[in-house]
């Protein structure tokens, strides 16, 4: 079976890109869907949610120590369980549950969502696991229109509502125990490494560059399928006008040491 041409172009995007925006901000993809990531930016710890059992409290009750931040809807019909469950398989593997060293933070950003719908939600993660990891290592929350978009804004998260749904990106954001983001892990399942040393930079306060943001220049988010796919257009074009350039400069070195060597010959 051969293999599909994106494929064998995504080592390009490893190699040849690691020049792409990564210092920057990334722009937000097609139809403000995406994530514009803000490493090094605070989210505002004052904020006031509610949780799953009715309490409203600041944020900086919960973010007192490396944080796994999950912005889903729990009336989500497709990504936002898979996330989660994908979430709670990689720490799980990792041996280390939420605890005295880090928590799991999930934020509805639907505002019509209840402390009941946080409730059926955790109850459902919860019940993965024997015995259940403790509620306030794991802890589910609403908040009010204001603060989801306080929050949103602050972590760079773009979303756009359909009716009673949302198009939104499938990210995880991770924060240290003073509210800066360190890391961003994208998609529905994680590598319990790539948990570990996210958590190992929040805790030391240290910022890590991630190779999902290079291959955010490979790849554009699609709002119909929910999800990203290989851009063969972008890549293909800077491919070609990178190995333009390598035969321009290829050029004029050919054309120094011709001129070079004809200055030797008359001389001589």
């Amino acid at each position: 079976m051969r293999p599909k041409p994106f494929l064998m172009l995504l080592p390009v995007c490893l190699v040849v890109f690691p020049a792409a925006p990564i210092q920057g901000q990334i722009p937000p993809p097609t139809d403000q869907v995406g994530v514009e990531e803000r490493l090094g930016q605070r989210v505002p710890l004052d904020l006031s949610v509610t949780t799953a059992d009715g309490r409203t409290v600041h944020l900086s009750e919960f973010i007192d120590r490396p944080t796994i931040l999950a912005l889903v809807f729990y009336r989500c019909p497709d990504i936002c369980s898979p996330l989660l469950m994908g979430l709670a398989r990689a720490i799980e593997r990792t041996e280390s549950p939420p605890g005295e060293e880090y928590r799991v933070l999930v934020f509805s950003f639907n505002p019509d969502e209840t402390p009941t719908d946080a409730r059926h939600s955790q109850t459902h993660i919860q019940g993965m696991f024997h015995p259940p990891w403790p509620e306030q290592d794991w802890i589910f929350t609403v908040a009010d229109p204001t603060t989801i978009r306080t929050l949103t804004e602050a972590v760079g998260f773009h979303y756009k509502r359909i009716g009673d749904d949302f198009n939104h990106p499938a990210v995880l954001t991770v924060l240290s125990p003073e509210g800066m983001i360190v890391r961003y892990l994208y998609g529905l399942s994680f590598v319990p490494f790539d948990i570990k040393m996210a958590l190992l930079e929040a805790s030391q306060g240290r910022v890590g560059a991630s190779i999902n943001r290079v291959l955010l220049y490979c790849f554009s988010y699609d709002p119909e399928g929910r999800t990203y796919v290989f851009n063969i257009v972008k890549v293909t074009g800077t491919l070609i006008l990178l190995l333009a350039l390598a035969l321009l400069v290829f050029l004029m070195f050919l054309n120094v040491r011709r001129r070079a060597s004809l200055r030797g010959e008359g001389e001589g």
